[in-house]
């Protein structure tokens, strides 16, 4: 408690500190209402910084010797959320869980540029369904529209520096923000115009509507896990890989219908367009998880997989990659259930293959932070249940605690006899390659019928 108080002293001094020497120590801490865990965990790009533990009255600190100045995160389960830092800092937040993002506020040193994030952040969420309600628009009127969009941030923005003296890197942050959440909706435009319109072909677009192209940087690491710039680049690549495809193969209207096809595009792009290490690693690991997620044959999972590794043989992320490949080709149709613990209400310990055994069964999936997917998922089951009377339907929880497990199974009023707990997710989502929140396991006689089903999807009601 003393060493907590000592370093609060050193932050306020910090704060309010007029010294003409910008010192390197950072300080950032806060405090958390509703807390959904004990910790924090400070992040730049993938890599951890630091864990700080809530104290009794939720508050949480970070002292750092330095700091790579620029876009941070931090991670409180099951959210997270930027900040931006920069050497000297001494940063404070306060937020509630029960709306994290919109309770979010900074004080202190750059907070001007972090509460803009954030705003920017809640800003582009709230635009959702205007953007798309503008699909439907004529190019030019589109872009009039998104551009008037993107203009009024960028005017708040000119404001905010005129009134603060922001660093040219969180200038950059900022504006960068604002510039590729406008152009990931001129990317998707060509697709949702044509689907809302019903054409059967993309509609004609001016000369110069890709004119915003030449502003797009492909390398820069400052950028490389900011969510609007990382979704630029993902949306990018597809159209890309759509257009060439449409110009130079011969595949009709399946070229996207053609996984396999369509995804060796993106891997081609990848290679000759992006250098940055970092992103290049992230956006080949991106094609790989959404390629082998979505199920193809055995067959065109090898060819992808070969591929990838000729490609992106050193990437980052090639242990997990890997993992998931091994994963799928363990959950092919015909072949046994994988072994796996879980534990059913009372305690005890049980296989997966074991509850499968003499009977037909769908797993499915479910957990406590997710609260709308969960009362979603029961509705469903309840449904599925009454429609597929000789299934059995057993549900899996993952990422809850123990006691609120059990405390979510009596609320709910659950069958306990169909539930059952699991300790730890990565050996989960490695064994059953959880990723999709309605995925469903088909089995019979614990023998796998489809590994990737989903609850929604692959069962007809009434």
């Amino acid at each position: 408690m003393q060493k907590t108080l000592h370093y609060l002293i050193v932050f306020l001094l910090v704060s309010c500190s007029t010294a003409e020497k910008k010192p390197s120590m950072v300080y950032f801490g806060g405090e958390i209402v509703n807390p959904s865990s004990d910790h924090v965990i400070l992040y730049k790009g993938d890599m951890t910084l630091d864990t700080a533990r809530l104290d009794e009255n939720n508050r949480f600190f970070f002292h750092l010797d330095s700091v790579d100045e620029g876009l941070h995160h931090f991670y409180h389960y099951p959210e997270e959320q930027y900040v931006y830092l920069e050497r000297g800092d001494s940063l404070q937040i306060r937020l509630n869980t029960v709306d994290f993002d919109e309770s979010l506020a900074f004080s202190g040193t750059n907070e001007q540029v972090n509460n803009f994030l954030v705003e920017l952040f809640l800003a582009s969420e709230q635009e959702e369904e205007l953007v798309y309600s503008l699909y439907g628009l004529e190019p030019k009127e589109f872009v009039y529209k998104i551009d008037s969009l993107k203009n009024l941030k960028l005017d708040a923005l000119n404001s905010l520096s005129e009134e603060y003296e922001l660093s040219a890197n969180a200038l950059e942050i900022a504006r960068s923000g604002i510039m590729y959440n406008s152009y990931i909706a001129k990317e998707a435009y060509p697709f949702y115009h044509k689907k809302k319109k019903g054409e059967k072909a993309m509609h004609e677009l001016p000369a110069d509507y890709y004119n915003y192209r030449s502003e797009v940087s492909y390398d820069n690491s400052r950028l490389t896990y900011y969510r609007p710039y990382y979704n630029y680049m993902k949306y990018h690549l597809g159209n890309l890989s759509y257009m060439d495809c449409e110009k130079g193969c011969n595949t009709g209207k399946k070229m996207v219908k053609n996984h396999l096809h369509f995804n060796q595009h993106k891997l081609k792009l990848i290679d000759s367009l992006i250098k940055e290490n970092e992103l290049r690693d992230n956006l080949f690991r991106n094609v790989a998880m959404d390629y082998l997620l979505k199920y193809d044959t055995e067959e065109n999972i090898e060819i992808f997989i070969k591929e990838f590794h000729q490609l992106s043989g050193n990437n980052r992320h090639i242990h997990e990659i890997n993992n998931l490949y091994d994963g799928i080709r363990n959950l092919q149709p015909q072949k046994e259930l994988p072994e796996l613990i879980v534990s059913d209400f009372e305690g005890n310990q049980v296989s997966i293959k074991d509850l499968g055994k003499d009977r037909k069964v769908v797993f499915y999936f479910w957990s406590a932070p997710e609260k709308r997917h969960f009362s979603n998922m029961i509705k469903r089951i309840d449904l599925l249940k009454e429609n597929y009377p000789d299934y059995s339907f057993i549900g899996l929880n993952v990422r809850t605690e123990h006691s609120r497990w059990n405390n979510m199974l009596e609320q709910a009023q659950l069958d306990k006899s169909e539930q059952y707990w699991t300790e730890n997710f990565d050996d989960v989502a490695h064994t059953l390659i959880v990723y999709d929140p309605n995925r469903g396991i088909i089995t019979n006689n614990g023998i796998i019928v489809d590994a990737f089903a989903n609850v929604y999807t692959s069962f007809k009601v009434e």
